[in-house]
C-alpha cells in the first residue's frame, strides 16, 4: 500500500506545528505537501516585533529552515496560493496552475490583518504589520522619514511604535479606546504601562478614531473625527485581523467568522481540516499561539488515525515585553458579578498584580512589572485551583530577591505543571530531557523540548530549573559561542591556549564541531579569539570575517554599499571635500548623508564600484562595518565654545588615532566632550570623557541603540596621558574577557562597576593591560590600504566585488 498525500495549505506557526507532530508520530505513512503564499520556510510571526525593533534578525527567527524541508522530505512550494479545492476529486489548485491530489487536507491559512476602510488607506506609506514583507518595508521606510504614526493601542500595535521608536522615529500610537490594550489589561494596569511607554519617547492619542488618511502620492497624516490631526509620514494599521477563509467559502466549507471545525479539528467535509487562527472551535477564534499549538496536537493525532484526547478549547493568555516593560494577563481581567480580587501594588517598584477568584478559584490574573509568576498563575486558572488558604498578603514579600524566588519556583513546582505554555512542556519534560540527554544550556533544553522556543516569556523559568536540577551554583546558564558547539567562549579560549591552535579550521576539527563548516556566529568570534591570544603571529583569516568586513563597506537593503571615510574627531579639510564631491559625482553615489558620528556616509555605491571609490578618495576607512573601534565623536571645545573647559578636539583625535581599526568583541563608540553639557553625547557611548574643572572624567559602558544605558562613571582624571592609558587598559580588558559581540553595556553589567575598577585600579594590572594593548595596535594596518598596494590582493578584491 502507497503512501497517502497529505496536502497542507499555509506554511505558518500552526500548520507546519501539526506537520512536525505528525512526523514524530509516523514518519512512513506520508507524502506531504506544502504550500506557502510567502518566499519564506516556516518563521515565528510572534518576533516579527523583535526583528523590527533591531533585538533579532530575520534567519533567527525562522523555525525550520530549507534543510528542514529537504531532510524531511517534504515538497515545498513557496510564493505560490491555492486557489481552488475540489473536494469531490480531492483536488488543490493554486495560481500558478499546479495541480496536487490530497488523500488528506489541512487548511491552515491563518488570518489576514484588518485594514479599516478609512478615505487614504491606499497611499503609499501605508502598511499592516503581519508578515517580513511588512516588516521590511518598515524599516526601509525608517531610513529616510522620521514621523509614525500606528493606528491601533494592542498588543501587535505597542510591539511595532516600540521598533519604530528604535529606528529613530518619532510614533504617535493612536487608539479608539481610553486606555491601552483594553482586552488584555485593567485601567490600572493600562494606565502604568501607558507611563512607562511615554517616558520611553512613545506619544498617545487615546480615544480617537481616524476619519481619513491625508496626504498625495504619500501618506502626510491622519485626521481624526473630532477634528483634530497628526502629521505622518508613515501610517502602520495594527488594529487587528480576521480569518484568512476565502478559499475555505470558495470551496464548499462551512464558515461562520471562520472555518468550523468539531473537537478534532475537522471541517463539515470529510478528509478536509483546519487549524490555527482560520479555525472556529465551539465559537472562538484564537490567535495566540499556545491554543495554535494544542490543536496542532490533537489534529496530529487524529490524522494518524491514533487515539487521543478531544481539544476541549484554550484558556488564553498575553504576555508583552516592550524595553523592559513586562505585562501578563489570562483568563478575566476585570470584577464581574461573584467575582472577588486579590491585589498588590507596590508603587517602589513599579509592580502591580491582580488574581480575580470565583468561589475560591483562580479565574484571571493581570500582572505588570513582574511577570515571573505568569506561567505558575496560568497553570492555576486551568487546574481551577483553590486559593482559600492564599488570601493574606504580606507586605515583606516583594523584598523577595528574583534569584531566591525563581530557583524557590523550579525547587517547588510539581513536575506535571506547564512551564512553556505556548507549546505545552511541563517541568517533568525539562527535568527528563535534561537528565536523559545530558543537557546544560537553556539552548540546548530549547531544541530539544521547545520550551522558551516561541515567545520566550518562560526562559528564566526554565534557567532556574536547569539549574536546580544540575544542583548549579550559579543562577546563570552557561552561553556556548553558537549552536555549532557545546563550548563556551572561556572553555573555548582555554583549549585553544592549552592545544595550542593556531587556525579556525583547526579550532573546529580538533573540538569537535558540530558542523565542518561552523557557521556565521562561531567563525568571525573564533577569528577573533584567535586574534587576542596571539596578537603577533595570529593573521585574520578573510572567509572567516563577516560580508561587511571583507567588503570593506555596509551592505544596503537594495544590494548597494555604503562607504564611510574617516574624519578624525569629525574635522576634514578642503582636499578631501573635493575628492569626495569628485567621487559621488564620477560614481553617481545617490546619496551623501552626514552621521551621527560626524562622518560623512556615501550611500548606495555600487559593488564593483568599491575598489576604485577607495582608491580615488585615498582616506582610510572610518570602520562603520567592523567589530571594532569606529569613531570618537567630538564637540567644539575650548577651542570655539564660550561653555568649554578643555580642547575636547585634540583629545578626541589622539583616542581616536591611537585605537583606530582595532578589533574588539563588538563595535565601540567613543566621545569626548568638552564640559558637562554633553553635546558629543559622553554619557551613552562605549567609552565616554567629560571635561570638567581641573580634568576630565570617564564613562565606560554606555548605549545609545536599541537598548539605551547610560554610562557609568569610571573615574575623574586630570590628564589626557591618563584618559589614553586608562581607555587603553578598559579596551583591553574588554578585549581579553567579553564575549563575541557582546556590547561594553552588557559587558559592564556582566562584570560589575566594581570589579572592573577594582582590575583598572591596580596599577600593577593597569600597565599589564596597557603594555598588551600596545603590542595589539602595533599589529593593526590600514586594510584598504593593504589592499590598494598589494597587486594580489587588490586583484581578489576586484574578482570578489564582480
Amino acid at each position: 500500500m502507497g503512501k497517502k498525500q497529505l496536502v497542507l495549505v499555509g506554511n505558518g506557526m500552526a500548520g507546519v506545528r501539526c506537520i512536525e507532530e505528525i512526523l514524530r508520530i509516523d514518519r512512513e505513512s506520508f507524502e506531504i505537501t506544502i504550500f506557502g503564499s510567502e518566499p519564506h520556510p516556516n518563521y515565528n510571526r510572534i518576533l516579527l516585533s523583535k526583528v523590527l525593533q533591531g533585538d533579532t534578525s530575520i534567519e533567527d527567527i525562522t523555525i525550520n529552515d530549507w534543510d528542514w524541508y529537504k531532510e524531511n522530505h517534504i515538497q515545498l512550494f513557496t510564493g505560490e496560493k491555492v486557489i481552488r479545492i475540489d473536494t469531490e476529486q480531492q483536488m488543490v489548485y493554486s495560481d500558478l496552475g499546479r495541480e496536487v491530489p490530497y488523500d488528506e487536507l489541512i487548511i491552515a491559512t491563518g488570518s489576514i490583518p484588518f485594514m479599516p476602510p478609512v478615505p487614504g488607506a491606499d497611499q503609499k506609506g501605508v502598511t499592516a504589520f503581519r508578515d517580513i514583507h511588512d516588516c521590511e518595508m518598515m524599516l526601509e521606510a525608517a531610513k529616510t522619514y522620521k514621523k509614525a504614526a500606528v493606528i491601533g493601542g494592542g498588543l501587535l500595535g505597542l510591539e511595532a511604535a516600540r521598533g519604530l521608536l528604535n529606528l529613530g522615529m518619532s510614533v504617535d500610537v493612536v487608539h479608539i479606546h481610553p486606555y491601552l490594550m483594553e482586552r488584555q489589561l485593567d485601567q490600572t494596569a493600562s494606565k502604568l504601562l501607558q507611563k512607562a511607554l511615554e517616558e520611553q519617547g512613545m506619544n498617545f492619542l487615546l480615544a480617537k478614531e481616524t476619519e481619513r488618511i491625508f496626504g498625495g502620492e504619500r501618506v502626510k497624516g491622519l485626521r481624526f473625527k473630532d477634528g483634530t490631526r497628526t502629521e505622518a509620514d508613515l501610517v502602520v494599521m495594527a488594529v487587528g485581523v480576521r480569518p484568512n477563509v476565502s478559499l475555505a467559502k470558495s470551496s464548499s466549507i462551512e464558515v461562520n467568522r471562520a472555518i468550523v471545525v468539531n473537537d478534532y479539528l475537522q471541517t463539515n467535509i470529510p478528509h478536509v481540516y483546519a487549524v490555527g487562527e482560520c479555525a472556529e472551535h465551539r465559537g472562538a477564534v484564537y490567535g495566540l499561539v499556545a491554543p495554535l499549538y494544542e490543536q496542532a496536537k490533537v489534529l496530529a493525532r487524529k490524522i494518524c488515525n491514533m487515539d487521543g484526547d478531544s481539544y476541549e478549547g484554550s484558556i488564553v493568555s498575553t504576555q508583552l515585553k516592550v524595553s523592559g516593560v513586562d505585562v501578563f494577563s489570562a483568563g478575566e481581567i476585570v470584577e464581574q458579578d461573584g467575582m472577588r480580587s486579590l491585589k498588590v501594588y507596590d508603587e517602589i517598584n513599579g509592580i502591580y498584580k491582580k488574581i480575580l477568584v470565583k468561589e475560591d478559584t483562580i479565574v484571571g490574573a493581570v500582572l505588570f512589572g513582574d511577570s515571573s509568576e505568569g506561567t505558575e498563575l496560568l497553570g492555576m486558572i486551568h487546574q481551577q485551583a483553590n486559593i482559600s488558604r492564599l488570601r493574606k498578603v504580606s507586605v515583606l514579600q516583594s523584598w523577595e530577591s528574583a534569584e531566591s524566588s525563581g530557583e524557590s519556583r523550579a525547587a517547588s513546582m510539581p513536575h506535571h505543571q506547564i512551564v512553556c505554555t505556548c507549546n505545552g512542556v511541563s517541568k517533568g519534560a525539562i527535568v527528563e530531557a535534561i537528565e536523559k540527554n545530558g543537557l546544560s544550556t537553556v539552548e540546548q533544553v530549547k531544541s530539544c523540548t521547545k520550551a522558551s522556543s516561541s515567545c520566550g516569556g518562560c526562559k528564566p523559568l526554565v534557567n532556574a530549573i536547569l539549574d536546580h536540577t544540575l544542583r548549579c551554583e550559579s543562577a546563570e546558564e552557561k552561553e556556548t559561542i553558537c549552536g555549532c558547539t557545546s563550548l563556551s567562549r572561556d572553555e573555548v579560549m582555554q583549549e585553544i591556549k592549552e592545544k595550542q591552535l593556531t587556525h579556525v579550521r583547526e579550532v573546529m576539527n580538533v573540538l569537535g564541531w558540530k558542523s565542518e563548516e561552523g557557521c556565521s556566529v562561531c567563525r568571525p568570534a573564533l577569528n577573533y579569539y584567535l586574534g587576542v591570544i596571539y596578537p603577533v603571529e595570529y593573521t585574520d583569516e578573510e572567509e572567516c570575517k563577516p560580508l561587511n568586513e571583507r567588503m570593506y563597506a555596509n551592505l544596503q537593503v537594495d544590494g548597494t554599499y555604503s562607504v564611510v571615510p574617516r574624519m578624525y574627531g569629525g574635522i576634514t579639510n578642503a582636499q578631501e571635500l573635493r575628492r569626495i564631491a569628485d567621487v559621488v559625482e564620477k560614481y553617481q553615489v545617490p546619496m551623501v548623508k552626514l552621521t551621527g558620528g560626524q562622518r560623512m556616509d556615501l550611500l548606495g555605491v555600487k559593488k564593483e564600484d568599491l575598489p576604485r571609490v577607495w582608491e580615488d578618495l585615498d582616506m582610510p576607512s572610518g570602520n562603520s562595518y567592523a567589530k571594532a573601534v569606529r569613531t570618537v565623536k567630538t564637540c567644539v571645545g575650548a577651542l570655539y565654545c564660550r561653555f568649554g573647559t578643555q580642547d575636547s578636539i585634540r583629545l578626541g583625535i589622539a583616542l581616536e588615532k591611537k585605537f583606530e581599526r582595532l578589533q574588539t568583541p563588538h563595535k565601540v563608540k567613543m566621545a569626548v566632550s568638552a564640559c558637562p553639557r554633553n553635546c558629543a553625547e559622553s554619557g551613552i557611548k562605549d567609552f565616554g570623557v567629560v571635561g570638567v574643572d581641573g580634568g576630565w572624567e570617564l564613562y565606560i559602558g554606555g548605549n545609545g541603540g536599541t537598548h539605551l544605558q547610560a554610562g557609568q562613571l569610571l573615574c575623574t582624571v586630570t590628564t589626557e596621558e591618563e584618559v589614553l592609558e586608562m581607555a587603553g587598559a578598559f579596551l583591553q580588558y574588554y578585549r581579553e574577557t567579553a564575549n563575541y559581540l557582546e556590547r561594553t553595556s552588557k559587558w559592564t553589567k556582566r562584570l560589575g562597576l566594581e570589579h572592573i575598577r577594582e582590575v583598572l585600579f591596580d596599577q600593577e594590572n593597569r600597565e599589564e593591560l596597557v603594555d598588551r594593548m600596545k603590542l595589539a595596535v602595533s599589529r593593526v594596518n590600514d586594510p584598504w590600504k593593504e589592499v590598494l598596494t598589494n597587486k594580489d590582493r587588490k586583484q581578489k578584491f576586484i574578482e570578489i566585488s564582480q
